[in-house]
C-alpha cells in the first residue's frame, strides 16, 4: 500500500497546488496558516513538517523560526520534495529548510530533536496512524507541541453530503481534466477510513502525548490534531 501511494503522489507531483486550491475552496493557506500558529513554533526553534508535499507548511515554518531557526521537511514521494525544492529556489528562497526523503513510519532523525512540528494533509495516507503518531513523540523534545491538519468526514450528515457532492461533481472531474482522475479518486475512501477527531485524540494519549485536542474546522470538513509531549 505504501508503494502505491507513494506513486499516487509521484504522479500528481505537477498539478499538486492547483488541485489543493480545488479541494479546499481555496481556503487551505488560511488553514495551513492556523496549523502553524497552534505548533507554537517561534524564532530559533528547530522544527520539523511531515508529509511536506510540495512545500507550503515547511515555507511558513522557516519564515517563522527566521534565520537562527531551521526547517527539516520529509516526503516519501521524490517528485513531490523536487517539485518543493524547485519551488523553494524560485519562490520561498529559505536556505534554512533540509528536504529530506523519508518514511514517517521510521523517521530518520534522534530522539528529542525538535521544538514543534506540522503535518498538512498527511496522516489520512499513513498506513499506520499509531506507529506514524509513536516516531513523532520519539523525535519532539518534551513539552514540544505538534500540528496535524487533514481532510474529515463531517458529523453532520448535510455537510457530509455537501462534501461528497463536492469531490464527486467538482474534484474529481477537475482531477481528470489534468489527467489524475484515478489518483484523485482516492480521497473520498481515505476519509472513510480515516479515524475522526475524537480517535484521533485518543491514539495521540495511547502513544504517550501528554495532552491531545481536536479542532474541527470549515463545518467539520476539516480538523487540526494539537498533541503536546
Amino acid at each position: 500500500m505504501t508503494n502505491e501511494i507513494r506513486a499516487i503522489f509521484d504522479r500528481i507531483a505537477p498539478v499538486y497546488d492547483q488541485l489543493n486550491d480545488w479541494l479546499s475552496l481555496g481556503q487551505h493557506r488560511i488553514w495551513k496558516e492556523m496549523a502553524i500558529k497552534w505548533s507554537e513554533a517561534k524564532p530559533g526553534d528547530t522544527c520539523l513538517d511531515l508529509c511536506c508535499g510540495s512545500g507550503d507548511l515547511a515555507f511558513r515554518l522557516a519564515r517563522r523560526v527566521g534565520a537562527k531557526g531551521q526547517v527539516y521537511a520529509v516526503d516519501f514521494s521524490p517528485n513531490l520534495l523536487e517539485t518543493a525544492k524547485q519551488r523553494s529556489q524560485t519562490q520561498y528562497p529559505q536556505p534554512n529548510i533540509f528536504w529530506v526523503e523519508g518514511d514517517v513510519l521510521n523517521l530518520p532523525f534522534d530522539d528529542h530533536q525538535f521544538d514543534a512540528a506540522t503535518m498538512g494533509y498527511g496522516l489520512r495516507n499513513v498506513t499506520d496512524i499509531p506507529r506514524s503518531l509513536q516516531e513523532l513523540h520519539r523525535v519532539l523534545k518534551p513539552g514540544a507541541k505538534a500540528a496535524i491538519l487533514d481532510f474529515h468526514r463531517p458529523y453532520n450528515q448535510q455537510f457530509r453530503s455537501f462534501q461528497q457532492w463536492y469531490l464527486d461533481s467538482i474534484v474529481v472531474p477537475l482531477a481528470d481534466r489534468l489527467g489524475v482522475k484515478e489518483e484523485y479518486a482516492y480521497i473520498s475512501p481515505s476519509l472513510d477510513r480515516f479515524p475522526n477527531g475524537k480517535e484521533q485524540v485518543e491514539i495521540a494519549r495511547q502513544v504517550g502525548f501528554n495532552s491531545a485536542t481536536h479542532y474541527p474546522i470549515a463545518n467539520g470538513m476539516m480538523g487540526v490534531l494539537t498533541i503536546i509531549k
